[in-house]
Parts: structure tokens; C-alpha cells; sequence
């Protein structure tokens, strides 16, 4: 089979990126007429720049700038609108400029500058038009005094309960409608909270006075009763009607109907559901108050339940009696209940070539309880040809099959009873049994098994935890007979005891992430997430009672095999800043350590850390970075066959901390159907061993020598987001590299004629190492990186 020939896809590749950016470098007005202008500035005079920038929102949409690329998406493509791809020249047009001049006055107005006034004027050069808004701002109102009039003196007192953590009203400060309006909203929003059903923002009113000579507003608020009502009335929740569509949305054909309790009347035409599905997560009770908080809530579970595809907010409807209730309706319509999805990711570096492929197979409703069964299968392999570009004897170097199983029911599944905790999100149970084998050319086969199964559950929208009791490992390896030779010829001991030997463990987990949910948004907000992995414990303690035999070298076995014994701590901090329009700047820190102990002297092969790949160190491949400044070409010296032989394999660490930094920005709203986003990011860290091992010289993690050893590198990168999926693909670029030393460390300046060509330095790596020296990394993939 034949896996690369030439590396002529990566010149396509960077070639196609370049054309598109250097593109939008050509003439901004060769689609335009002579007779018209395009609008490529807008400035704001006499504000500060805080209102400056928000105004500039206010200028009618066709009169913003374009963004270059876009418009020369659109120049290329679209030709002359008929296609919808890039966008359209914002072409100056004087009543859309008035347009805007009356509404940047109303925004600065509506900030409290009540006698503000705003001038326009225009100017042109080369068919390109700056818009310029004089303000002149007068003095900024201020409030004398705030007073209130609420007719219900129910309402009354709820509002003075929680006025003062509510309101942005204060006498002093700055008059801005903004505050009226969020007042209105909070008002609104705390009636409907506390049962008044049929309460509107209608029924509060805002007058204010500026009569007085001076820039001072006296505001007071009104909260009328409904017409020919002395009161607003209380409701209260009586039944709750559910209806489940087919999935096709239709309500035919035989149903079962199922009356659950004193509230609830469960309608099945779908007949795939137990009632308890929907009526677990249904938190506006019998007899309670109206609360639209519970509504949203009772919505935000099912939709998150994953099995139903259209989740409307319940409808209500009064009883027609003096009681002051409301009977509820709930129609939902179900997704299909099988579903498959494939997905993919291929890596690039000059003679080697690689993908990952999966499939994933979801049941959405297992015994009618909303039980989402995964079933995955996924492929690895890498393919290196060496230098040998051409030739038919293409190489699978490693190569991994991947099977899981996996069980999760919405809910927490223990031997006692404890309260639902859904308020925040929907907990989970999750059963999970996984398969793993991985095969290294000439080297070993390594096979394992895990299963396990845990609990999560939110905390608060931010905070989620993560449970897993018991955690059950089991893994082995079988070393080709040649290589164990030559392996035993070269002390190469800990190696073969690490690939080569039989173990299992059994233990616990236990994650804590904040701010998870807002993974995918562009607000400024910090993720955090630490996991903590304990092996082996319990085991030691039977082993200990019972005396256990041990073996050869001295551990403990149970059941035949040795048992490890071990711990394991991994951080993930992000700090996510936004910029606006889709601008963002991300910085990450991921540190890890994983320590044996007790019965053992080495972490479990799988449980140890690597670097590079995708989503770590993009300008390596993974498992080819370090530990530390470990040079495989000085160590191994001649002896090629033991070099070829741990390739991949060598290169781990109990140690690891990797930080990423990467800014993220918008290129165009419409390419071909999708967004396209660019990426520029920075790269560095490594893993290192935790002590010094004769097989890994300069490997070891020391404070003093931790900047010598880290790794670093650099790139860019188009993503294509399709709003469900983002299509992403990086190129990267080695910086600095620790396998060398001093200043040889920083490769991209001391070699950078030979990023694309072959000189001294390459020709040099290659007769020590035996492989290209490649300076750029190309990465496909789906989703993002962090």
C-alpha cells in the first residue's frame, strides 16, 4: 500500500491559504462603478472612545466597512450577487449616512447627554469614503431622586425585598435609559418568578422631569394594576398534560396514555418512552406558584437529555374557577432514535502521513429510559516512508484499533435514594467497557482493557463534577522475539519491563471543571479543569492482609499478575478574552505528574504522558517530543535498528506541562456556506521523566534546567465552522527544539532557507538520526483545539 508519494498536497495546501489572503490585498473597488464610493472608515469625534466604539454600531449596517477578504470572496465568486458567498460593498449611499447620524445621536442621548448633537460629514478619496460624526455632547444628566408607585401592595413589598440588589437606579448617578430598561426587565422577571402568570413589562411605566435649570432628571416609576383590577393575581401549577410526537411530528395512530399521578397525564404516540423520563425533569410541582425560572429550567433538562428533538416551553391554560390555577401542556417531538457519525483527522510531515478515523454508533432511548448506548470504533495509523519520497515501499509504522462501549442513563443510579440534581444540568451514570490494541512495527503489541463507571452532576451552571468509583485496568504486551534480543544485548531493561509486561489495576477518578458550558461562546470567562486518578490502593491493602507472593522483582501479584499502584494529577487552566466580532485570545496551561509507588517502580506504559499532535504542540507529530532535551540521534549514534524500533515509543514522561497561546479572528462571514476563521498561536512545554534514567540522558525534569528543555512552536491556521462542526487545519512550525542545545535550540531562525528545501542542517540531522528533519507540521482535523 502506498501512503505518500510527494509532498506536493502540503505546498497545495499552503499555496491555496496564501492565494486567499493575498487575495484580498487586490484593488477594494474594482466591482464598484466610477460614479460610486466605497465606505472604508468610520470615525467618531468628541466622545469617549468607550461610547466611540459601541456608536459605530449604531451606523447603518450597508454603510460598515467591509472586511477586505470578504469582499474579495465576493469580488471572485459571487459574481455580482448571484451567488451568496462573501459580501457585498458596502457602497456609500448619504441617506443611509443621515440615517446613521440620528441614530448615533439617539444612543448618546440615551446615555444621558439629553442635549447631544451629532453632525456628519463625508470625505473621498480614490472611490474611498470615511464617514466622520462630530458629537457635541452638552452636559451629562445626573438623578436627583428616584421614586416608585406600585398600586399592588404585594408587588410592593416584593420589590422593596429585593430592590437593592436589583436595581441600577441610583440617585447621584448617571441617567441612562439602559438602566430603565434593565429595571423593567429585573422587575418583570422577579413578578414572574414569584407566580404572577399574567404580569407584563406594559404594566411598568418610567416618567422623568428635567425641569429645573440644571442637568439633573428626577425618575419615577409606576406599576399599574390590570384594567378594572385592583391586584395582580397569584397562580398556581394543577395538571401537566405530555404529549411525544412520532419523530416524524405527528400525533396518529394508537397512543398510550398513562395517568402517573395526581399531576401528570402522560400521552406516548412514539410508545418508546417511560413516563418518568420527561416527568423527572419537570420542576414546576402541584400546588406550587407559577415560576418561569422552573419553566426554563423543565425545558433546559429535556433538550439536554439528547433524545428529544423540539422542546417548546409548556403552554398554559386558567381554570376557569375562582382557584387561581393553571393546567400546563408539554409537546415534544423525539429525535430518531438510531443515529451513526464518522469522523476524522489527518496529520501531515514530510515523509510520514497519518489519519484517525471513527465511528460512532448511538441508541438514544435504551429500555425507555432515555439510556444513550455509544458503541465506537476507531482507527489509527501512521505511515513513514523515510526519505525514500517515490519509491513503493510505503511503511505502517504503528498502527491502533480502538472499541468501547459505553452506557449512560440521566440520572444518578445508587443503591439509596438521593434528590434529583437536575436544577443545573441533567447528572448522569455512565457504564463504559473499552478495548484498546496497538501495534508498533518490529517492536511490540500492546493490548488493554478498562471498564469503568461513574457519576456526574453539576453543582451550579458553572461547576460539574466527575466520580468514578471504580475504575478496573488491565493491560499486556508481547514484544517481537527479535527485538527482545536486541533490546537484552543493549541493557535496555526498563524497556522491556515497561512494553513487555502484564498488569492490572483497579482504582478511582474524580474531575472538577468550571465554566465548561461556555467552551463554544466569546465572552471573557476562565475553564478550569483537574482530574485526579488513584490505582492500585485497595489491591495493596489485600495484598498486605492476604501476604501476597511476589515476583522476580520483588511486587506483589494478585490472581497471577502484578498489580500497579500509582497517582496521577493533570490541570487544565484557560483564560478566554474576548475582542468582538468573533475575536478571542486564549491562554492555557496544562501540567501533569503521574508518580508510582508502592508495588511499583514504573507508571503503566498507558498512563504515562506524551507530547505533540493536534491539540498539544501542533509542530511535532505525537509521541516525537523529548522527555526533556533527550536527543534519540546521540544516543542511539549507529545502531539504527534500536533507534527504528522504539520510534514513537521512547519519547514519554511521567512530567508534563504544556501552555498554548492563540488568537482567534474572523476572515469572512459566508466562504462557500461557512465561516472562515483564522488562528495564529504560539506552543511550548514538553514531559520529562521524573527521575534520571540512563535510557533517556537529559530527560529528567529540573527546575534548573526546565527552559533549556521546552519546546516550542509556532503557526497558523483556517477553520471552516458550519455551526455544528468546525473543520480546522494548522500548519506549524518548529521555534525552538530541546533536542538540541544553546542557541542550535532555535531552529526556525538559525535554518529557516531550509523550511522548504534540503541544506547542510538537514542533510546533517539525517546521517545522525536517520530521518528528514521537518520543520513544518500540518494538522486536519474537526473541532478545536482547546
Amino acid at each position: 500500500m502506498k501512503a505518500y508519494s510527494k509532498p506536493v498536497i502540503f505546498r497545495l495546501t499552503i499555496l491555496s491559504i496564501l492565494l486567499v489572503i493575498i487575495g484580498s490585498g487586490c484593488s477594494l473597488t474594482r466591482g464598484i462603478n466610477k460614479d460610486q464610493a466605497l465606505v472604508r472608515k468610520i470615525t467618531i469625534k468628541g466622545v469617549d472612545k468607550e461610547f466611540a466604539d459601541v456608536a459605530v454600531n449604531y451606523v447603518d449596517k450597508e454603510q460598515q466597512p467591509n472586511n477586505a477578504l470578504n469582499l474579495q470572496l465576493y469580488y471572485t465568486f459571487s459574481k455580482k450577487g448571484k451567488r451568496d458567498i462573501g459580501e457585498a460593498p458596502a457602497i456609500l449611499d448619504s441617506n443611509l449616512v443621515e440615517y446613521s447620524r440620528f441614530q448615533i445621536e439617539k444612543y448618546i442621548q440615551n446615555r444621558g447627554y439629553l442635549k447631544a448633537k451629532v453632525t456628519d460629514s463625508i470625505a473621498i478619496k480614490k472611490q474611498k469614503a470615511e464617514l466622520i460624526f462630530n458629537v457635541q455632547e452638552g452636559p451629562m444628566f445626573r438623578i436627583r431622586k428616584f421614586t416608585d408607585s406600585i398600586a399592588d401592595h404585594n408587588l410592593r413589598a416584593l420589590y422593596n425585598l429585593h430592590r437593592n440588589k436589583m436595581t441600577h437606579i441610583q440617585p447621584g448617578g448617571r441617567f441612562d435609559t439602559d438602566s430603565l430598561a434593565h429595571d423593567r426587565d429585573e422587575f418583570y422577571m422577579l413578578a414572574k418568578r414569584d407566580g404572577f402568570f399574567d404580569f407584563y413589562r406594559q404594566y411598568i411605566n418610567f416618567t422623568y422631569d428635567t425641569t429645573f435649570n440644571r442637568s439633573v432628571v428626577d425618575v419615577k416609576m409606576t406599576v399599574d394594576n390590570p384594567p378594572g383590577k385592583k391586584n395582580h393575581i397569584v397562580y398556581y401549577v394543577n395538571n401537566t398534560v405530555i404529549t411525544i410526537a412520532n419523530s416524524n411530528g405527528r400525533t396518529t395512530g394508537k397512543v398510550d396514555t398513562l395517568r402517573t399521578d395526581s399531576q401528570f397525564t402522560f400521552v406516548d404516540y412514539s410508545k418508546r418512552f417511560s413516563p418518568r423520563v420527561v416527568t423527572d425533569f419537570i420542576f414546576q410541582k402541584k400546588n406550587a406558584r407559577y415560576n418561569i425560572d422552573l419553566q426554563t429550567i423543565t425545558t433546559a433538562r429535556l433538550s439536554e437529555l439528547n433524545v428529544f428533538r423540539n422542546v417548546p416551553n409548556p403552554t398554559y391554560q386558567k381554570i376557569n374557577d375562582s382557584t387561581d390555577r393553571l393546567n400546563s401542556r408539554i409537546d415534544i417531538v423525539p429525535l430518531k432514535r438510531m443515529s451513526d457519525r464518522v469522523e476524522g483527522e489527518v496529520l501531515f510531515s514530510g515523509g510520514r502521513f497519518g489519519y484517525n478515523i471513527g465511528n460512532t454508533f448511538t441508541d438514544r432511548n435504551l429500555f425507555k429510559q432515555a439510556a444513550i448506548l455509544q458503541l465506537k470504533a476507531n482507527w489509527s495509523i501512521l505511515f513513514d516512508n523515510g526519505n525514500d519520497v517515490g519509491t513503493d515501499h510505503s511503511i505502517i509504522q504503528n498502527q491502533e484499533l480502538r472499541l468501547g462501549a459505553q452506557l449512560t442513563y440521566p440520572r444518578l443510579l445508587l443503591p439509596f435514594k438521593f434528590p434529583l440534581l437536575g436544577k443545573f444540568a441533567v447528572p448522569h451514570t455512565t457504564f463504559s467497557s473499552n478495548y484498546s490494541l496497538f501495534y508498533q512495527k518490529d517492536l511490540v503489541k500492546r493490548e488493554s482493557f478498562i471498564n469503568s463507571f461513574s457519576w456526574d452532576f453539576s453543582e451550579t451552571t458553572k461547576k460539574t463534577h466527575i466520580i468514578t468509583p471504580i475504575n478496573i485496568e488491565f493491560s499486556r504486551g508481547i514484544i517481537d522475539p527479535i527485538a527482545r534480543d536486541t533490546l537484552l544485548a543493549k541493557n535496555r531493561y526498563s524497556y522491556i519491563y515497561l512494553i513487555g509486561r502484564t498488569t492490572f489495576t483497579t482504582g478511582s477518578q474524580y474531575t472538577f471543571q468550571v465554566n465548561a458550558a461556555k467552551l463554544n461562546g466569546y465572552e471573557d470567562f476562565t475553564y478550569f479543569r483537574s482530574s485526579l486518578d488513584l490505582g492500585g490502593n485497595l489491591l495493596n491493602l489485600v495484598a498486605n492482609l492476604t501476604n501476597a507472593r511476589k515476583d522476580t522483582l520483588g511486587q506483589r501479584q494478585l490472581f497471577g499478575y502484578t498489580f500497579s499502584q500509582y497517582t496521577k494529577v493533570e490541570l487544565d487552566l484557560r483564560l478566554y478574552r474576548n475582542f468582538g466580532n468573533e475575536k478571542q485570545f486564549i491562554i492555557r496551561f496544562n501540567p501533569g505528574i503521574g508518580i508510582p509507588y508502592g508495588n511499583s517502580t514504573q507508571l503503566i506504559f498507558e498512563k504515562n504522558f506524551y507530547t505533540g499532535g493536534a491539540n498539544d504542540i501542533r509542530a511535532w507529530l505525537p509521541r516525537t517530543l523529548g522527555p526533556g532535551q533527550f536527543n534519540r540521534g546521540a544516543y542511539y549514534g549507529s545502531d539504527s535498528t534500536t533507534r527504528n524500533r522504539l520510534k514513537y515509543l521512547d519519547q514519554f514522561g511521567e512530567v508534563k506541562f504544556v501552555t498554548n497561546a492563540e488568537y482567534r479572528y474572523k476572515l469572512a462571514d459566508n466562504f462557500f456556506g461557512a465561516k472562515l476563521k483564522g488562528a495564529f498561536f504560539l506552543d511550548a512545554g514538553n514531559v520529562w521523566r521524573l527521575h534520571k534514567q540512563s535510557d533517556n540522558p537529559n530527560g529528567e525534569f529540573r527546575l534548573n534546567n526546565l527552559w533549556q528543555s521546552t519546546a516550542m512552536g509556532i503557526g497558523t491556521g483556517v477553520r471552516f465552522d458550519l455551526s455544528f462542526f468546525v473543520f480546522r487545519l494548522d500548519a506549524a512550525f518548529k521555534f525552538k527544539d530541546p533536542q538540541f542545545s544553546g542557541s542550535d535550540q532555535w531552529v526556525l531562525f538559525n535554518h529557516a532557507g531550509e523550511l522548504f528545501s534540503r541544506g547542510s542542517f538537514k542533510t546533517n540531522y539525517r546521517k545522525t538520526n536517520g530521518e528528514e528533519y521537518n520543520f513544518m507540521q500540518l494538522n486536519f482535523g474537526i473541532g478545536m483545539p482547546f
